[in-house]
């Protein structure tokens, strides 16, 4: 049966939520993203779950390794594997041909599922305080129509739409009801939770509104999601077991080994993926303020639990003249709980994520943002060290994911 469970990724970004779908079982059909380096992503992701199943991970390791090179690897599976990536942007002059695509990949299959949420950064309400224009004409505001449009085309069973809690109030939450009413009008049930990514085993507050729906007439719900303690800490139980870095160590492909065993959050979530190792382990250069503002942001963490503001600086020290808003921009990810949401800015710079430890005075690293996210260290994100930063800050937590794709299967 799972074989026949068959979905669709919209606006799929690095692919955090498919991997909790394929994870459980689930069969992807096509993947849909209009960002080159997140496809490249994706399709690399593909390659490795091939690759998987066939017994053939070694290829997929000399790939990480840095001793063959990108079109090796792709070419060493079917091409339907690279070609279930389909990079486009999703508007009115392309979703014609993309569901010409998607209906020669999924060939005779029925799709039982849509998952994927529009781009959040117009219903997000710090999106919304940086533009002066509030995103009121942002084109992203407009994206869930599409999304309807894959609705009424594929008529799947359930979905899972999934967005930032600001959707709910963006423009007094009339976007929120419209998505509501297309929904409804495209002959579905539907239901809406904020889910807290810490109660699914992921070790970082992050939230985010999840929308199920379900086709009338079927005797589907909304799931119940389970929910677990998570007693675990980002440095005891996280970090541990990464070599420690200077600023500007690290490449993208390289082996990086581990330095410690293996623990049960580790071990129990999966984060420590199929591999004896794991790359990306990159920390950004810093200039010697930063560093010194670094270490006055860890010691009064570490010491009082207290975040640094950023007006109370030493001038010398101050380099924005915005000293009303975003005081907290150097911000210490909380080394014996959870971290604070993950977000994209951290493509921007590291300052709102600080390693938490004087041994290791740094922003953290694409690794150790890919953890926080729950992503497989077997998990290689495609581009620059920027581009890598930019699609985890974007991505739903694994853990979330597969949990919600667990519930969901439970229906079927």
């Amino acid at each position: 049966m799972l074989n026949k469970l068959n979905y669709i990724d919209l606006f799929a970004g690095a692919g955090g939520l498919s991997e909790g779908f394929t994870r459980q079982g689930y069969n992807p059909i096509a993947h849909i993203e209009m960002n080159v380096n997140a496809c490249e992503t994706l399709k690399t992701r593909s390659v490795f779950h091939y690759l998987q199943k066939e017994n053939k991970l070694d290829i997929y390791s000399e790939y990480l390794k840095g001793n063959i090179d990108r079109n090796i690897l792709w070419n060493s599976v079917p091409k339907w594997v690279i070609d279930s990536t389909i990079n486009k942007e999703i508007s009115e002059a392309t979703v014609e041909d993309l569901f010409i695509e998607v209906d020669k990949l999924k060939q005779a299959k029925k799709i039982d599922l849509i998952i994927g949420g529009p781009p959040c950064q117009a219903y997000s309400i710090v999106g919304r305080a940086r533009d002066p224009q509030h995103m009121r004409g942002d084109m992203r505001n407009y994206l869930y129509k599409y999304y309807l449009k894959f609705l009424n085309k594929y008529q799947p069973e359930m979905f899972v739409f999934e967005n930032v809690p600001g959707l709910l109030t963006a423009k007094s939450g009339e976007y929120f009801r419209n998505i509501i009413k297309g929904i409804e009008d495209a002959g579905y049930k539907v239901n809406y939770k904020i889910l807290l990514a810490s109660n699914y085993r992921v070790l970082q507050n992050r939230k985010r509104v999840i929308i199920i729906g379900w086709k009338k007439g079927t005797n589907h719900i909304y799931p119940n999601i389970q929910v677990y303690d998570n007693p675990y800490q980002v440095l005891k139980d996280l970090f541990y077991d990464l070599p420690k870095r200077k600023p500007g160590e690290g490449k993208l492909r390289e082996k990086v080994e581990y330095i410690d065993i293996l623990n049960n959050y580790l071990k129990s979530t999966g984060i420590r993926g199929v591999l004896n190792f794991t790359t990306q382990h990159i920390a950004r250069p810093q200039n010697k303020t930063d560093l010194k503002i670094y270490k006055l942001a860890i010691a009064m963490w570490l010491d009082r639990k207290q975040r640094l503001n950023y007006a109370k600086l030493d001038p010398k020290l101050q380099k924005h003249n915005n000293k009303k808003s975003f005081l907290n921009r150097f911000q210490v990810v909380n080394n014996d709980g959870c971290c604070h949401t993950v977000v994209a800015h951290i493509a921007m710079d590291g300052h709102y994520y600080i390693y938490p430890s004087l041994e290791q005075v740094r922003s953290i690293t694409i690794r150790e943002a890919a953890r926080l996210q729950s992503f497989p260290d077997d998990y290689f994100f495609e581009g620059s060290r920027t581009s890598a930063f930019k699609q985890i800050g974007n991505a739903v937590p694994v853990l979330l994911a597969e949990e919600i794709a667990k519930a969901i299967k439970k229906q079927f």
